[in-house]
């Protein structure tokens, strides 16, 4: 029987919380730790280091609705939750447990607080999530991405460390490709990403704004653009049309080597995403998602825009013809590209897993 620390690793379903979640875990492993996954069910769609034997599925539920009987659902489904990892912590008997956020992460949490368990959170976004800023109060460290995330408050701010968004080794891996500008009469390299709930406006946006390019560009770009299944169609017929050298995918499953491989980036500008454009070096035009109640993606384009690293474009000026002209300009400037690269490059962190694993061990008392 291995007797080394158990680690467990809370996250939400999704990509941006489990990619860091991820990458900490190899770097845990790398010092002799045992680790765990505790999620919520969608994480067992997601393959990688987390087998189905390493994970922990927990009941969690957040509020979707202010009626009663939503508000009755979501409370029954957390207590329900907070028994079952209650349960899971004296069973496993962990040595800490760290949260990255996403409403999965409140179950375990509480429990560990009510078990005794020492407890990290971390949080890759500019602004707290709204799961981080509850459990904030309960855990005993919080690591973020970004300097400055709470020091306006100074009772947070004192267990607050700043260590970086930890990469998975696809992305390190992808950080050692230089940029290479491109040629002012030689292929032009875009790609397009968009996430689940940015890919729709992409559709929208991009082919109108292709169209509006001179010819002479049309001849020089290849275009690398993530695409719905419902938008494929219509979205496709305009890149034919044009005979633009287009690759169209629903999911691209090396998306950090184009990362690295494309001379300018267009996307959404999720935690994770910024991160990574940060520590690869590449210059982007990002779009943050409207409507979140935090605005986290407006302040996290806002880190690269700052250093002149990114160009940021509020979904409302999104426009074909704004992005045409953007597209244009960059393409005849490669040097402004290099700029932008070298801009985003500095404010990115490669050893950020390694940081966040000595705040883990420091907290768990190893």
């Amino acid at each position: 029987m291995d007797n080394s620390p158990l680690i467990l690793l809370a996250a939400g379903g999704t990509g941006g919380h489990l990619f860091p979640a991820e990458a900490l875990a190899v770097e845990l492993i790398r010092r002799g730790f045992r680790v765990r996954l505790v999620t919520d069910a969608r994480a067992l769609r997601y393959s990688g280091l987390f087998s189905k034997d390493m994970i922990d599925v927990v009941p969690s539920e957040t509020v979707r609705s202010r009626t009663p009987w939503s508000l009755a659902r979501t409370a029954v489904t957390l207590a329900s939750g907070i028994v079952t990892a209650v349960i899971l912590m004296r069973r496993l008997k962990p040595a800490a447990i760290i949260g990255f956020g996403g409403y999965p992460t409140v179950p375990p949490l509480i429990a560990a607080r009510l078990v005794g368990i020492p407890s990290i959170i971390h949080d890759a976004n500019a602004v707290l999530g709204r799961a981080n800023r509850f459990l904030s109060r309960y855990v005993r460290a919080i690591a973020t991405s970004l300097p400055g995330v709470l020091d306006r408050d100074p009772a947070l701010a004192g267990k607050t460390t700043t260590v970086g968004t930890p990469m998975r080794p696809a992305i390190l891996a992808a950080a050692a490709v230089t940029y290479a500008p491109p040629d002012r009469n030689g292929p032009f390299r875009l790609l397009v990403v968009g996430g689940s709930q940015g890919a729709r406006v992409m559709a929208d946006v991009v082919p109108g704004a292709i169209e509006r390019l001179e010819p002479a560009l049309w001849s020089r770009l290849i275009l690398t653009q993530q695409v719905r299944e419902e938008d494929m169609t219509r979205v496709r017929a305009v890149y034919d049309r044009l005979k633009i050298n287009a690759e169209l995918a629903p999911f691209f499953t090396d998306l950090p080597a184009r990362l690295a491989s494309n001379h300018l980036v267009v996307s959404r500008s999720g935690a994770g995403t910024v991160a990574e454009l940060a520590a690869i070096g590449r210059p982007s035009i990002l779009v943050p998602l409207p409507g979140a109640i935090d605005q986290d993606q407006f302040a996290n384009a806002g880190v690269l825009a700052k250093v002149n690293g990114a160009l940021r474009i509020p979904q409302t000026e999104f426009t074909p013809d704004r992005l045409a002209s953007e597209i244009s300009a960059f393409a005849a400037e490669p040097e402004r590209l290099a700029a932008m690269a070298e801009a985003a490059r500095s404010v990115g962190r490669l050893d950020a897993a390694d940081r966040l694993a000595d705040l883990v061990a420091k907290v768990a008392g190893i």
